[in-house]
């Protein structure tokens, strides 16, 4: 007997491939029992590995990606149990079926409780029976691969969700500080504003005043607080009209002094939007 007889249709026989050929080890030291179990397993389209021994079959596995192992229990030199034991050891993915016309009990059943055998089938065999085992065993190992291939698929969604998660956390983390970055230059900005000793209002794009500093409302305001008030109802009509032109001075006259207003657009270098105006006494009135 070859080692490693196949048989099948030659290769030529079709013009598309399966897309994963099924593979079956049979191991017997008996020619006939071998020849008997390929004629049974003929049109089950599988692809069919011989060996006359454990050994044998040891090599076939070490060259031949296998997905059942059929063998025969009582052989020399090596039991049908203790070859299925280091096929377990060598190929644990492949399903393990032992064939005995022995009633060996004790070590099948030992062999089965360590996993080193998926089932247990006598001799003589019902072809029907047998068909049907070998073909159950070939859907239980495409099922252990099919949820192995989906647990990669899940382990891999899964790091890669953990890694989505970690930049967004630390993105957010960015932002946060950032935005408390940002709230404390404001504070900063709004409090170096305050002891300026000179009036200072900002105006929205919406004539709302936002900020008025103690100075503003102390000149502008006769001490009743500007802030959320609208420009073109508490200031002089001459600051109103400086509102509405680009960056540039307007000057005010009272009865108290002159004064020059700076008026500033914002968004040059932020995102705010409006004007600030700046009340900066001047020395002598303007006609």
């Amino acid at each position: 007997m070859a080692e490693g007889e196949l048989n099948g249709l030659p290769a030529s026989a079709g013009t598309e491939a399966p897309m994963k050929e099924r593979t079956i080890l049979l191991v017997d030291d008996e020619e006939n029992i071998l020849a008997a179990m390929k004629r049974v397993l003929r049109r089950e389209g599988y692809r069919i590995l011989t060996a006359g021994g454990g050994q044998q079959g040891l090599e076939l596995l070490a060259a031949n990606e296998v997905d059942v192992i059929v063998s025969d229990q009582r052989m020399p030199n090596m039991t049908g149990v203790e070859f299925l034991r280091r096929a377990k050891v060598t190929h644990p993915e492949t399903v393990r079926i032992v064939l005995s016309g022995y009633t060996e009990l004790q070590s099948i059943t030992d062999a089965i409780n360590e996993g080193a055998i998926y089932k247990f089938l006598t001799k003589p065999w019902d072809d029907d029976q047998i068909r049907a085992n070998i073909a159950e065993a070939f859907q239980h190992k495409e099922m252990v691969e099919d949820n192995r291939r989906l647990a990669a698929q899940l382990a891999v969604a899964n790091e890669e969700l953990a890694d989505a998660n970690a930049r967004l956390k630390t993105l957010l983390a960015a932002k946060q500080h950032q935005l408390s970055v940002d709230e404390a230059s404001l504070d900063i900005a709004r409090e170096v504003l305050h002891c300026v000793a000179l009036p200072i209002i900002g105006v929205d794009d919406c004539d709302m005043i936002v900020f008025a500093n103690a100075e503003a409302d102390s000149l502008l305001g006769n001490g009743v607080p500007l802030l959320a008030e609208n420009a073109q109802e508490r200031l002089p009509e001459v600051i109103v009209s400086g509102l509405q032109g680009g960056d540039g001075d307007v000057y005010w006259d009272t009865p108290n002094g002159s004064y020059r207003i700076v008026c500033r657009n914002m968004g040059q270098h932020s995102r705010s939007q409006g004007r600030l105006l700046i009340v900066m006494p001047e020395g002598s009135g303007h006609a």
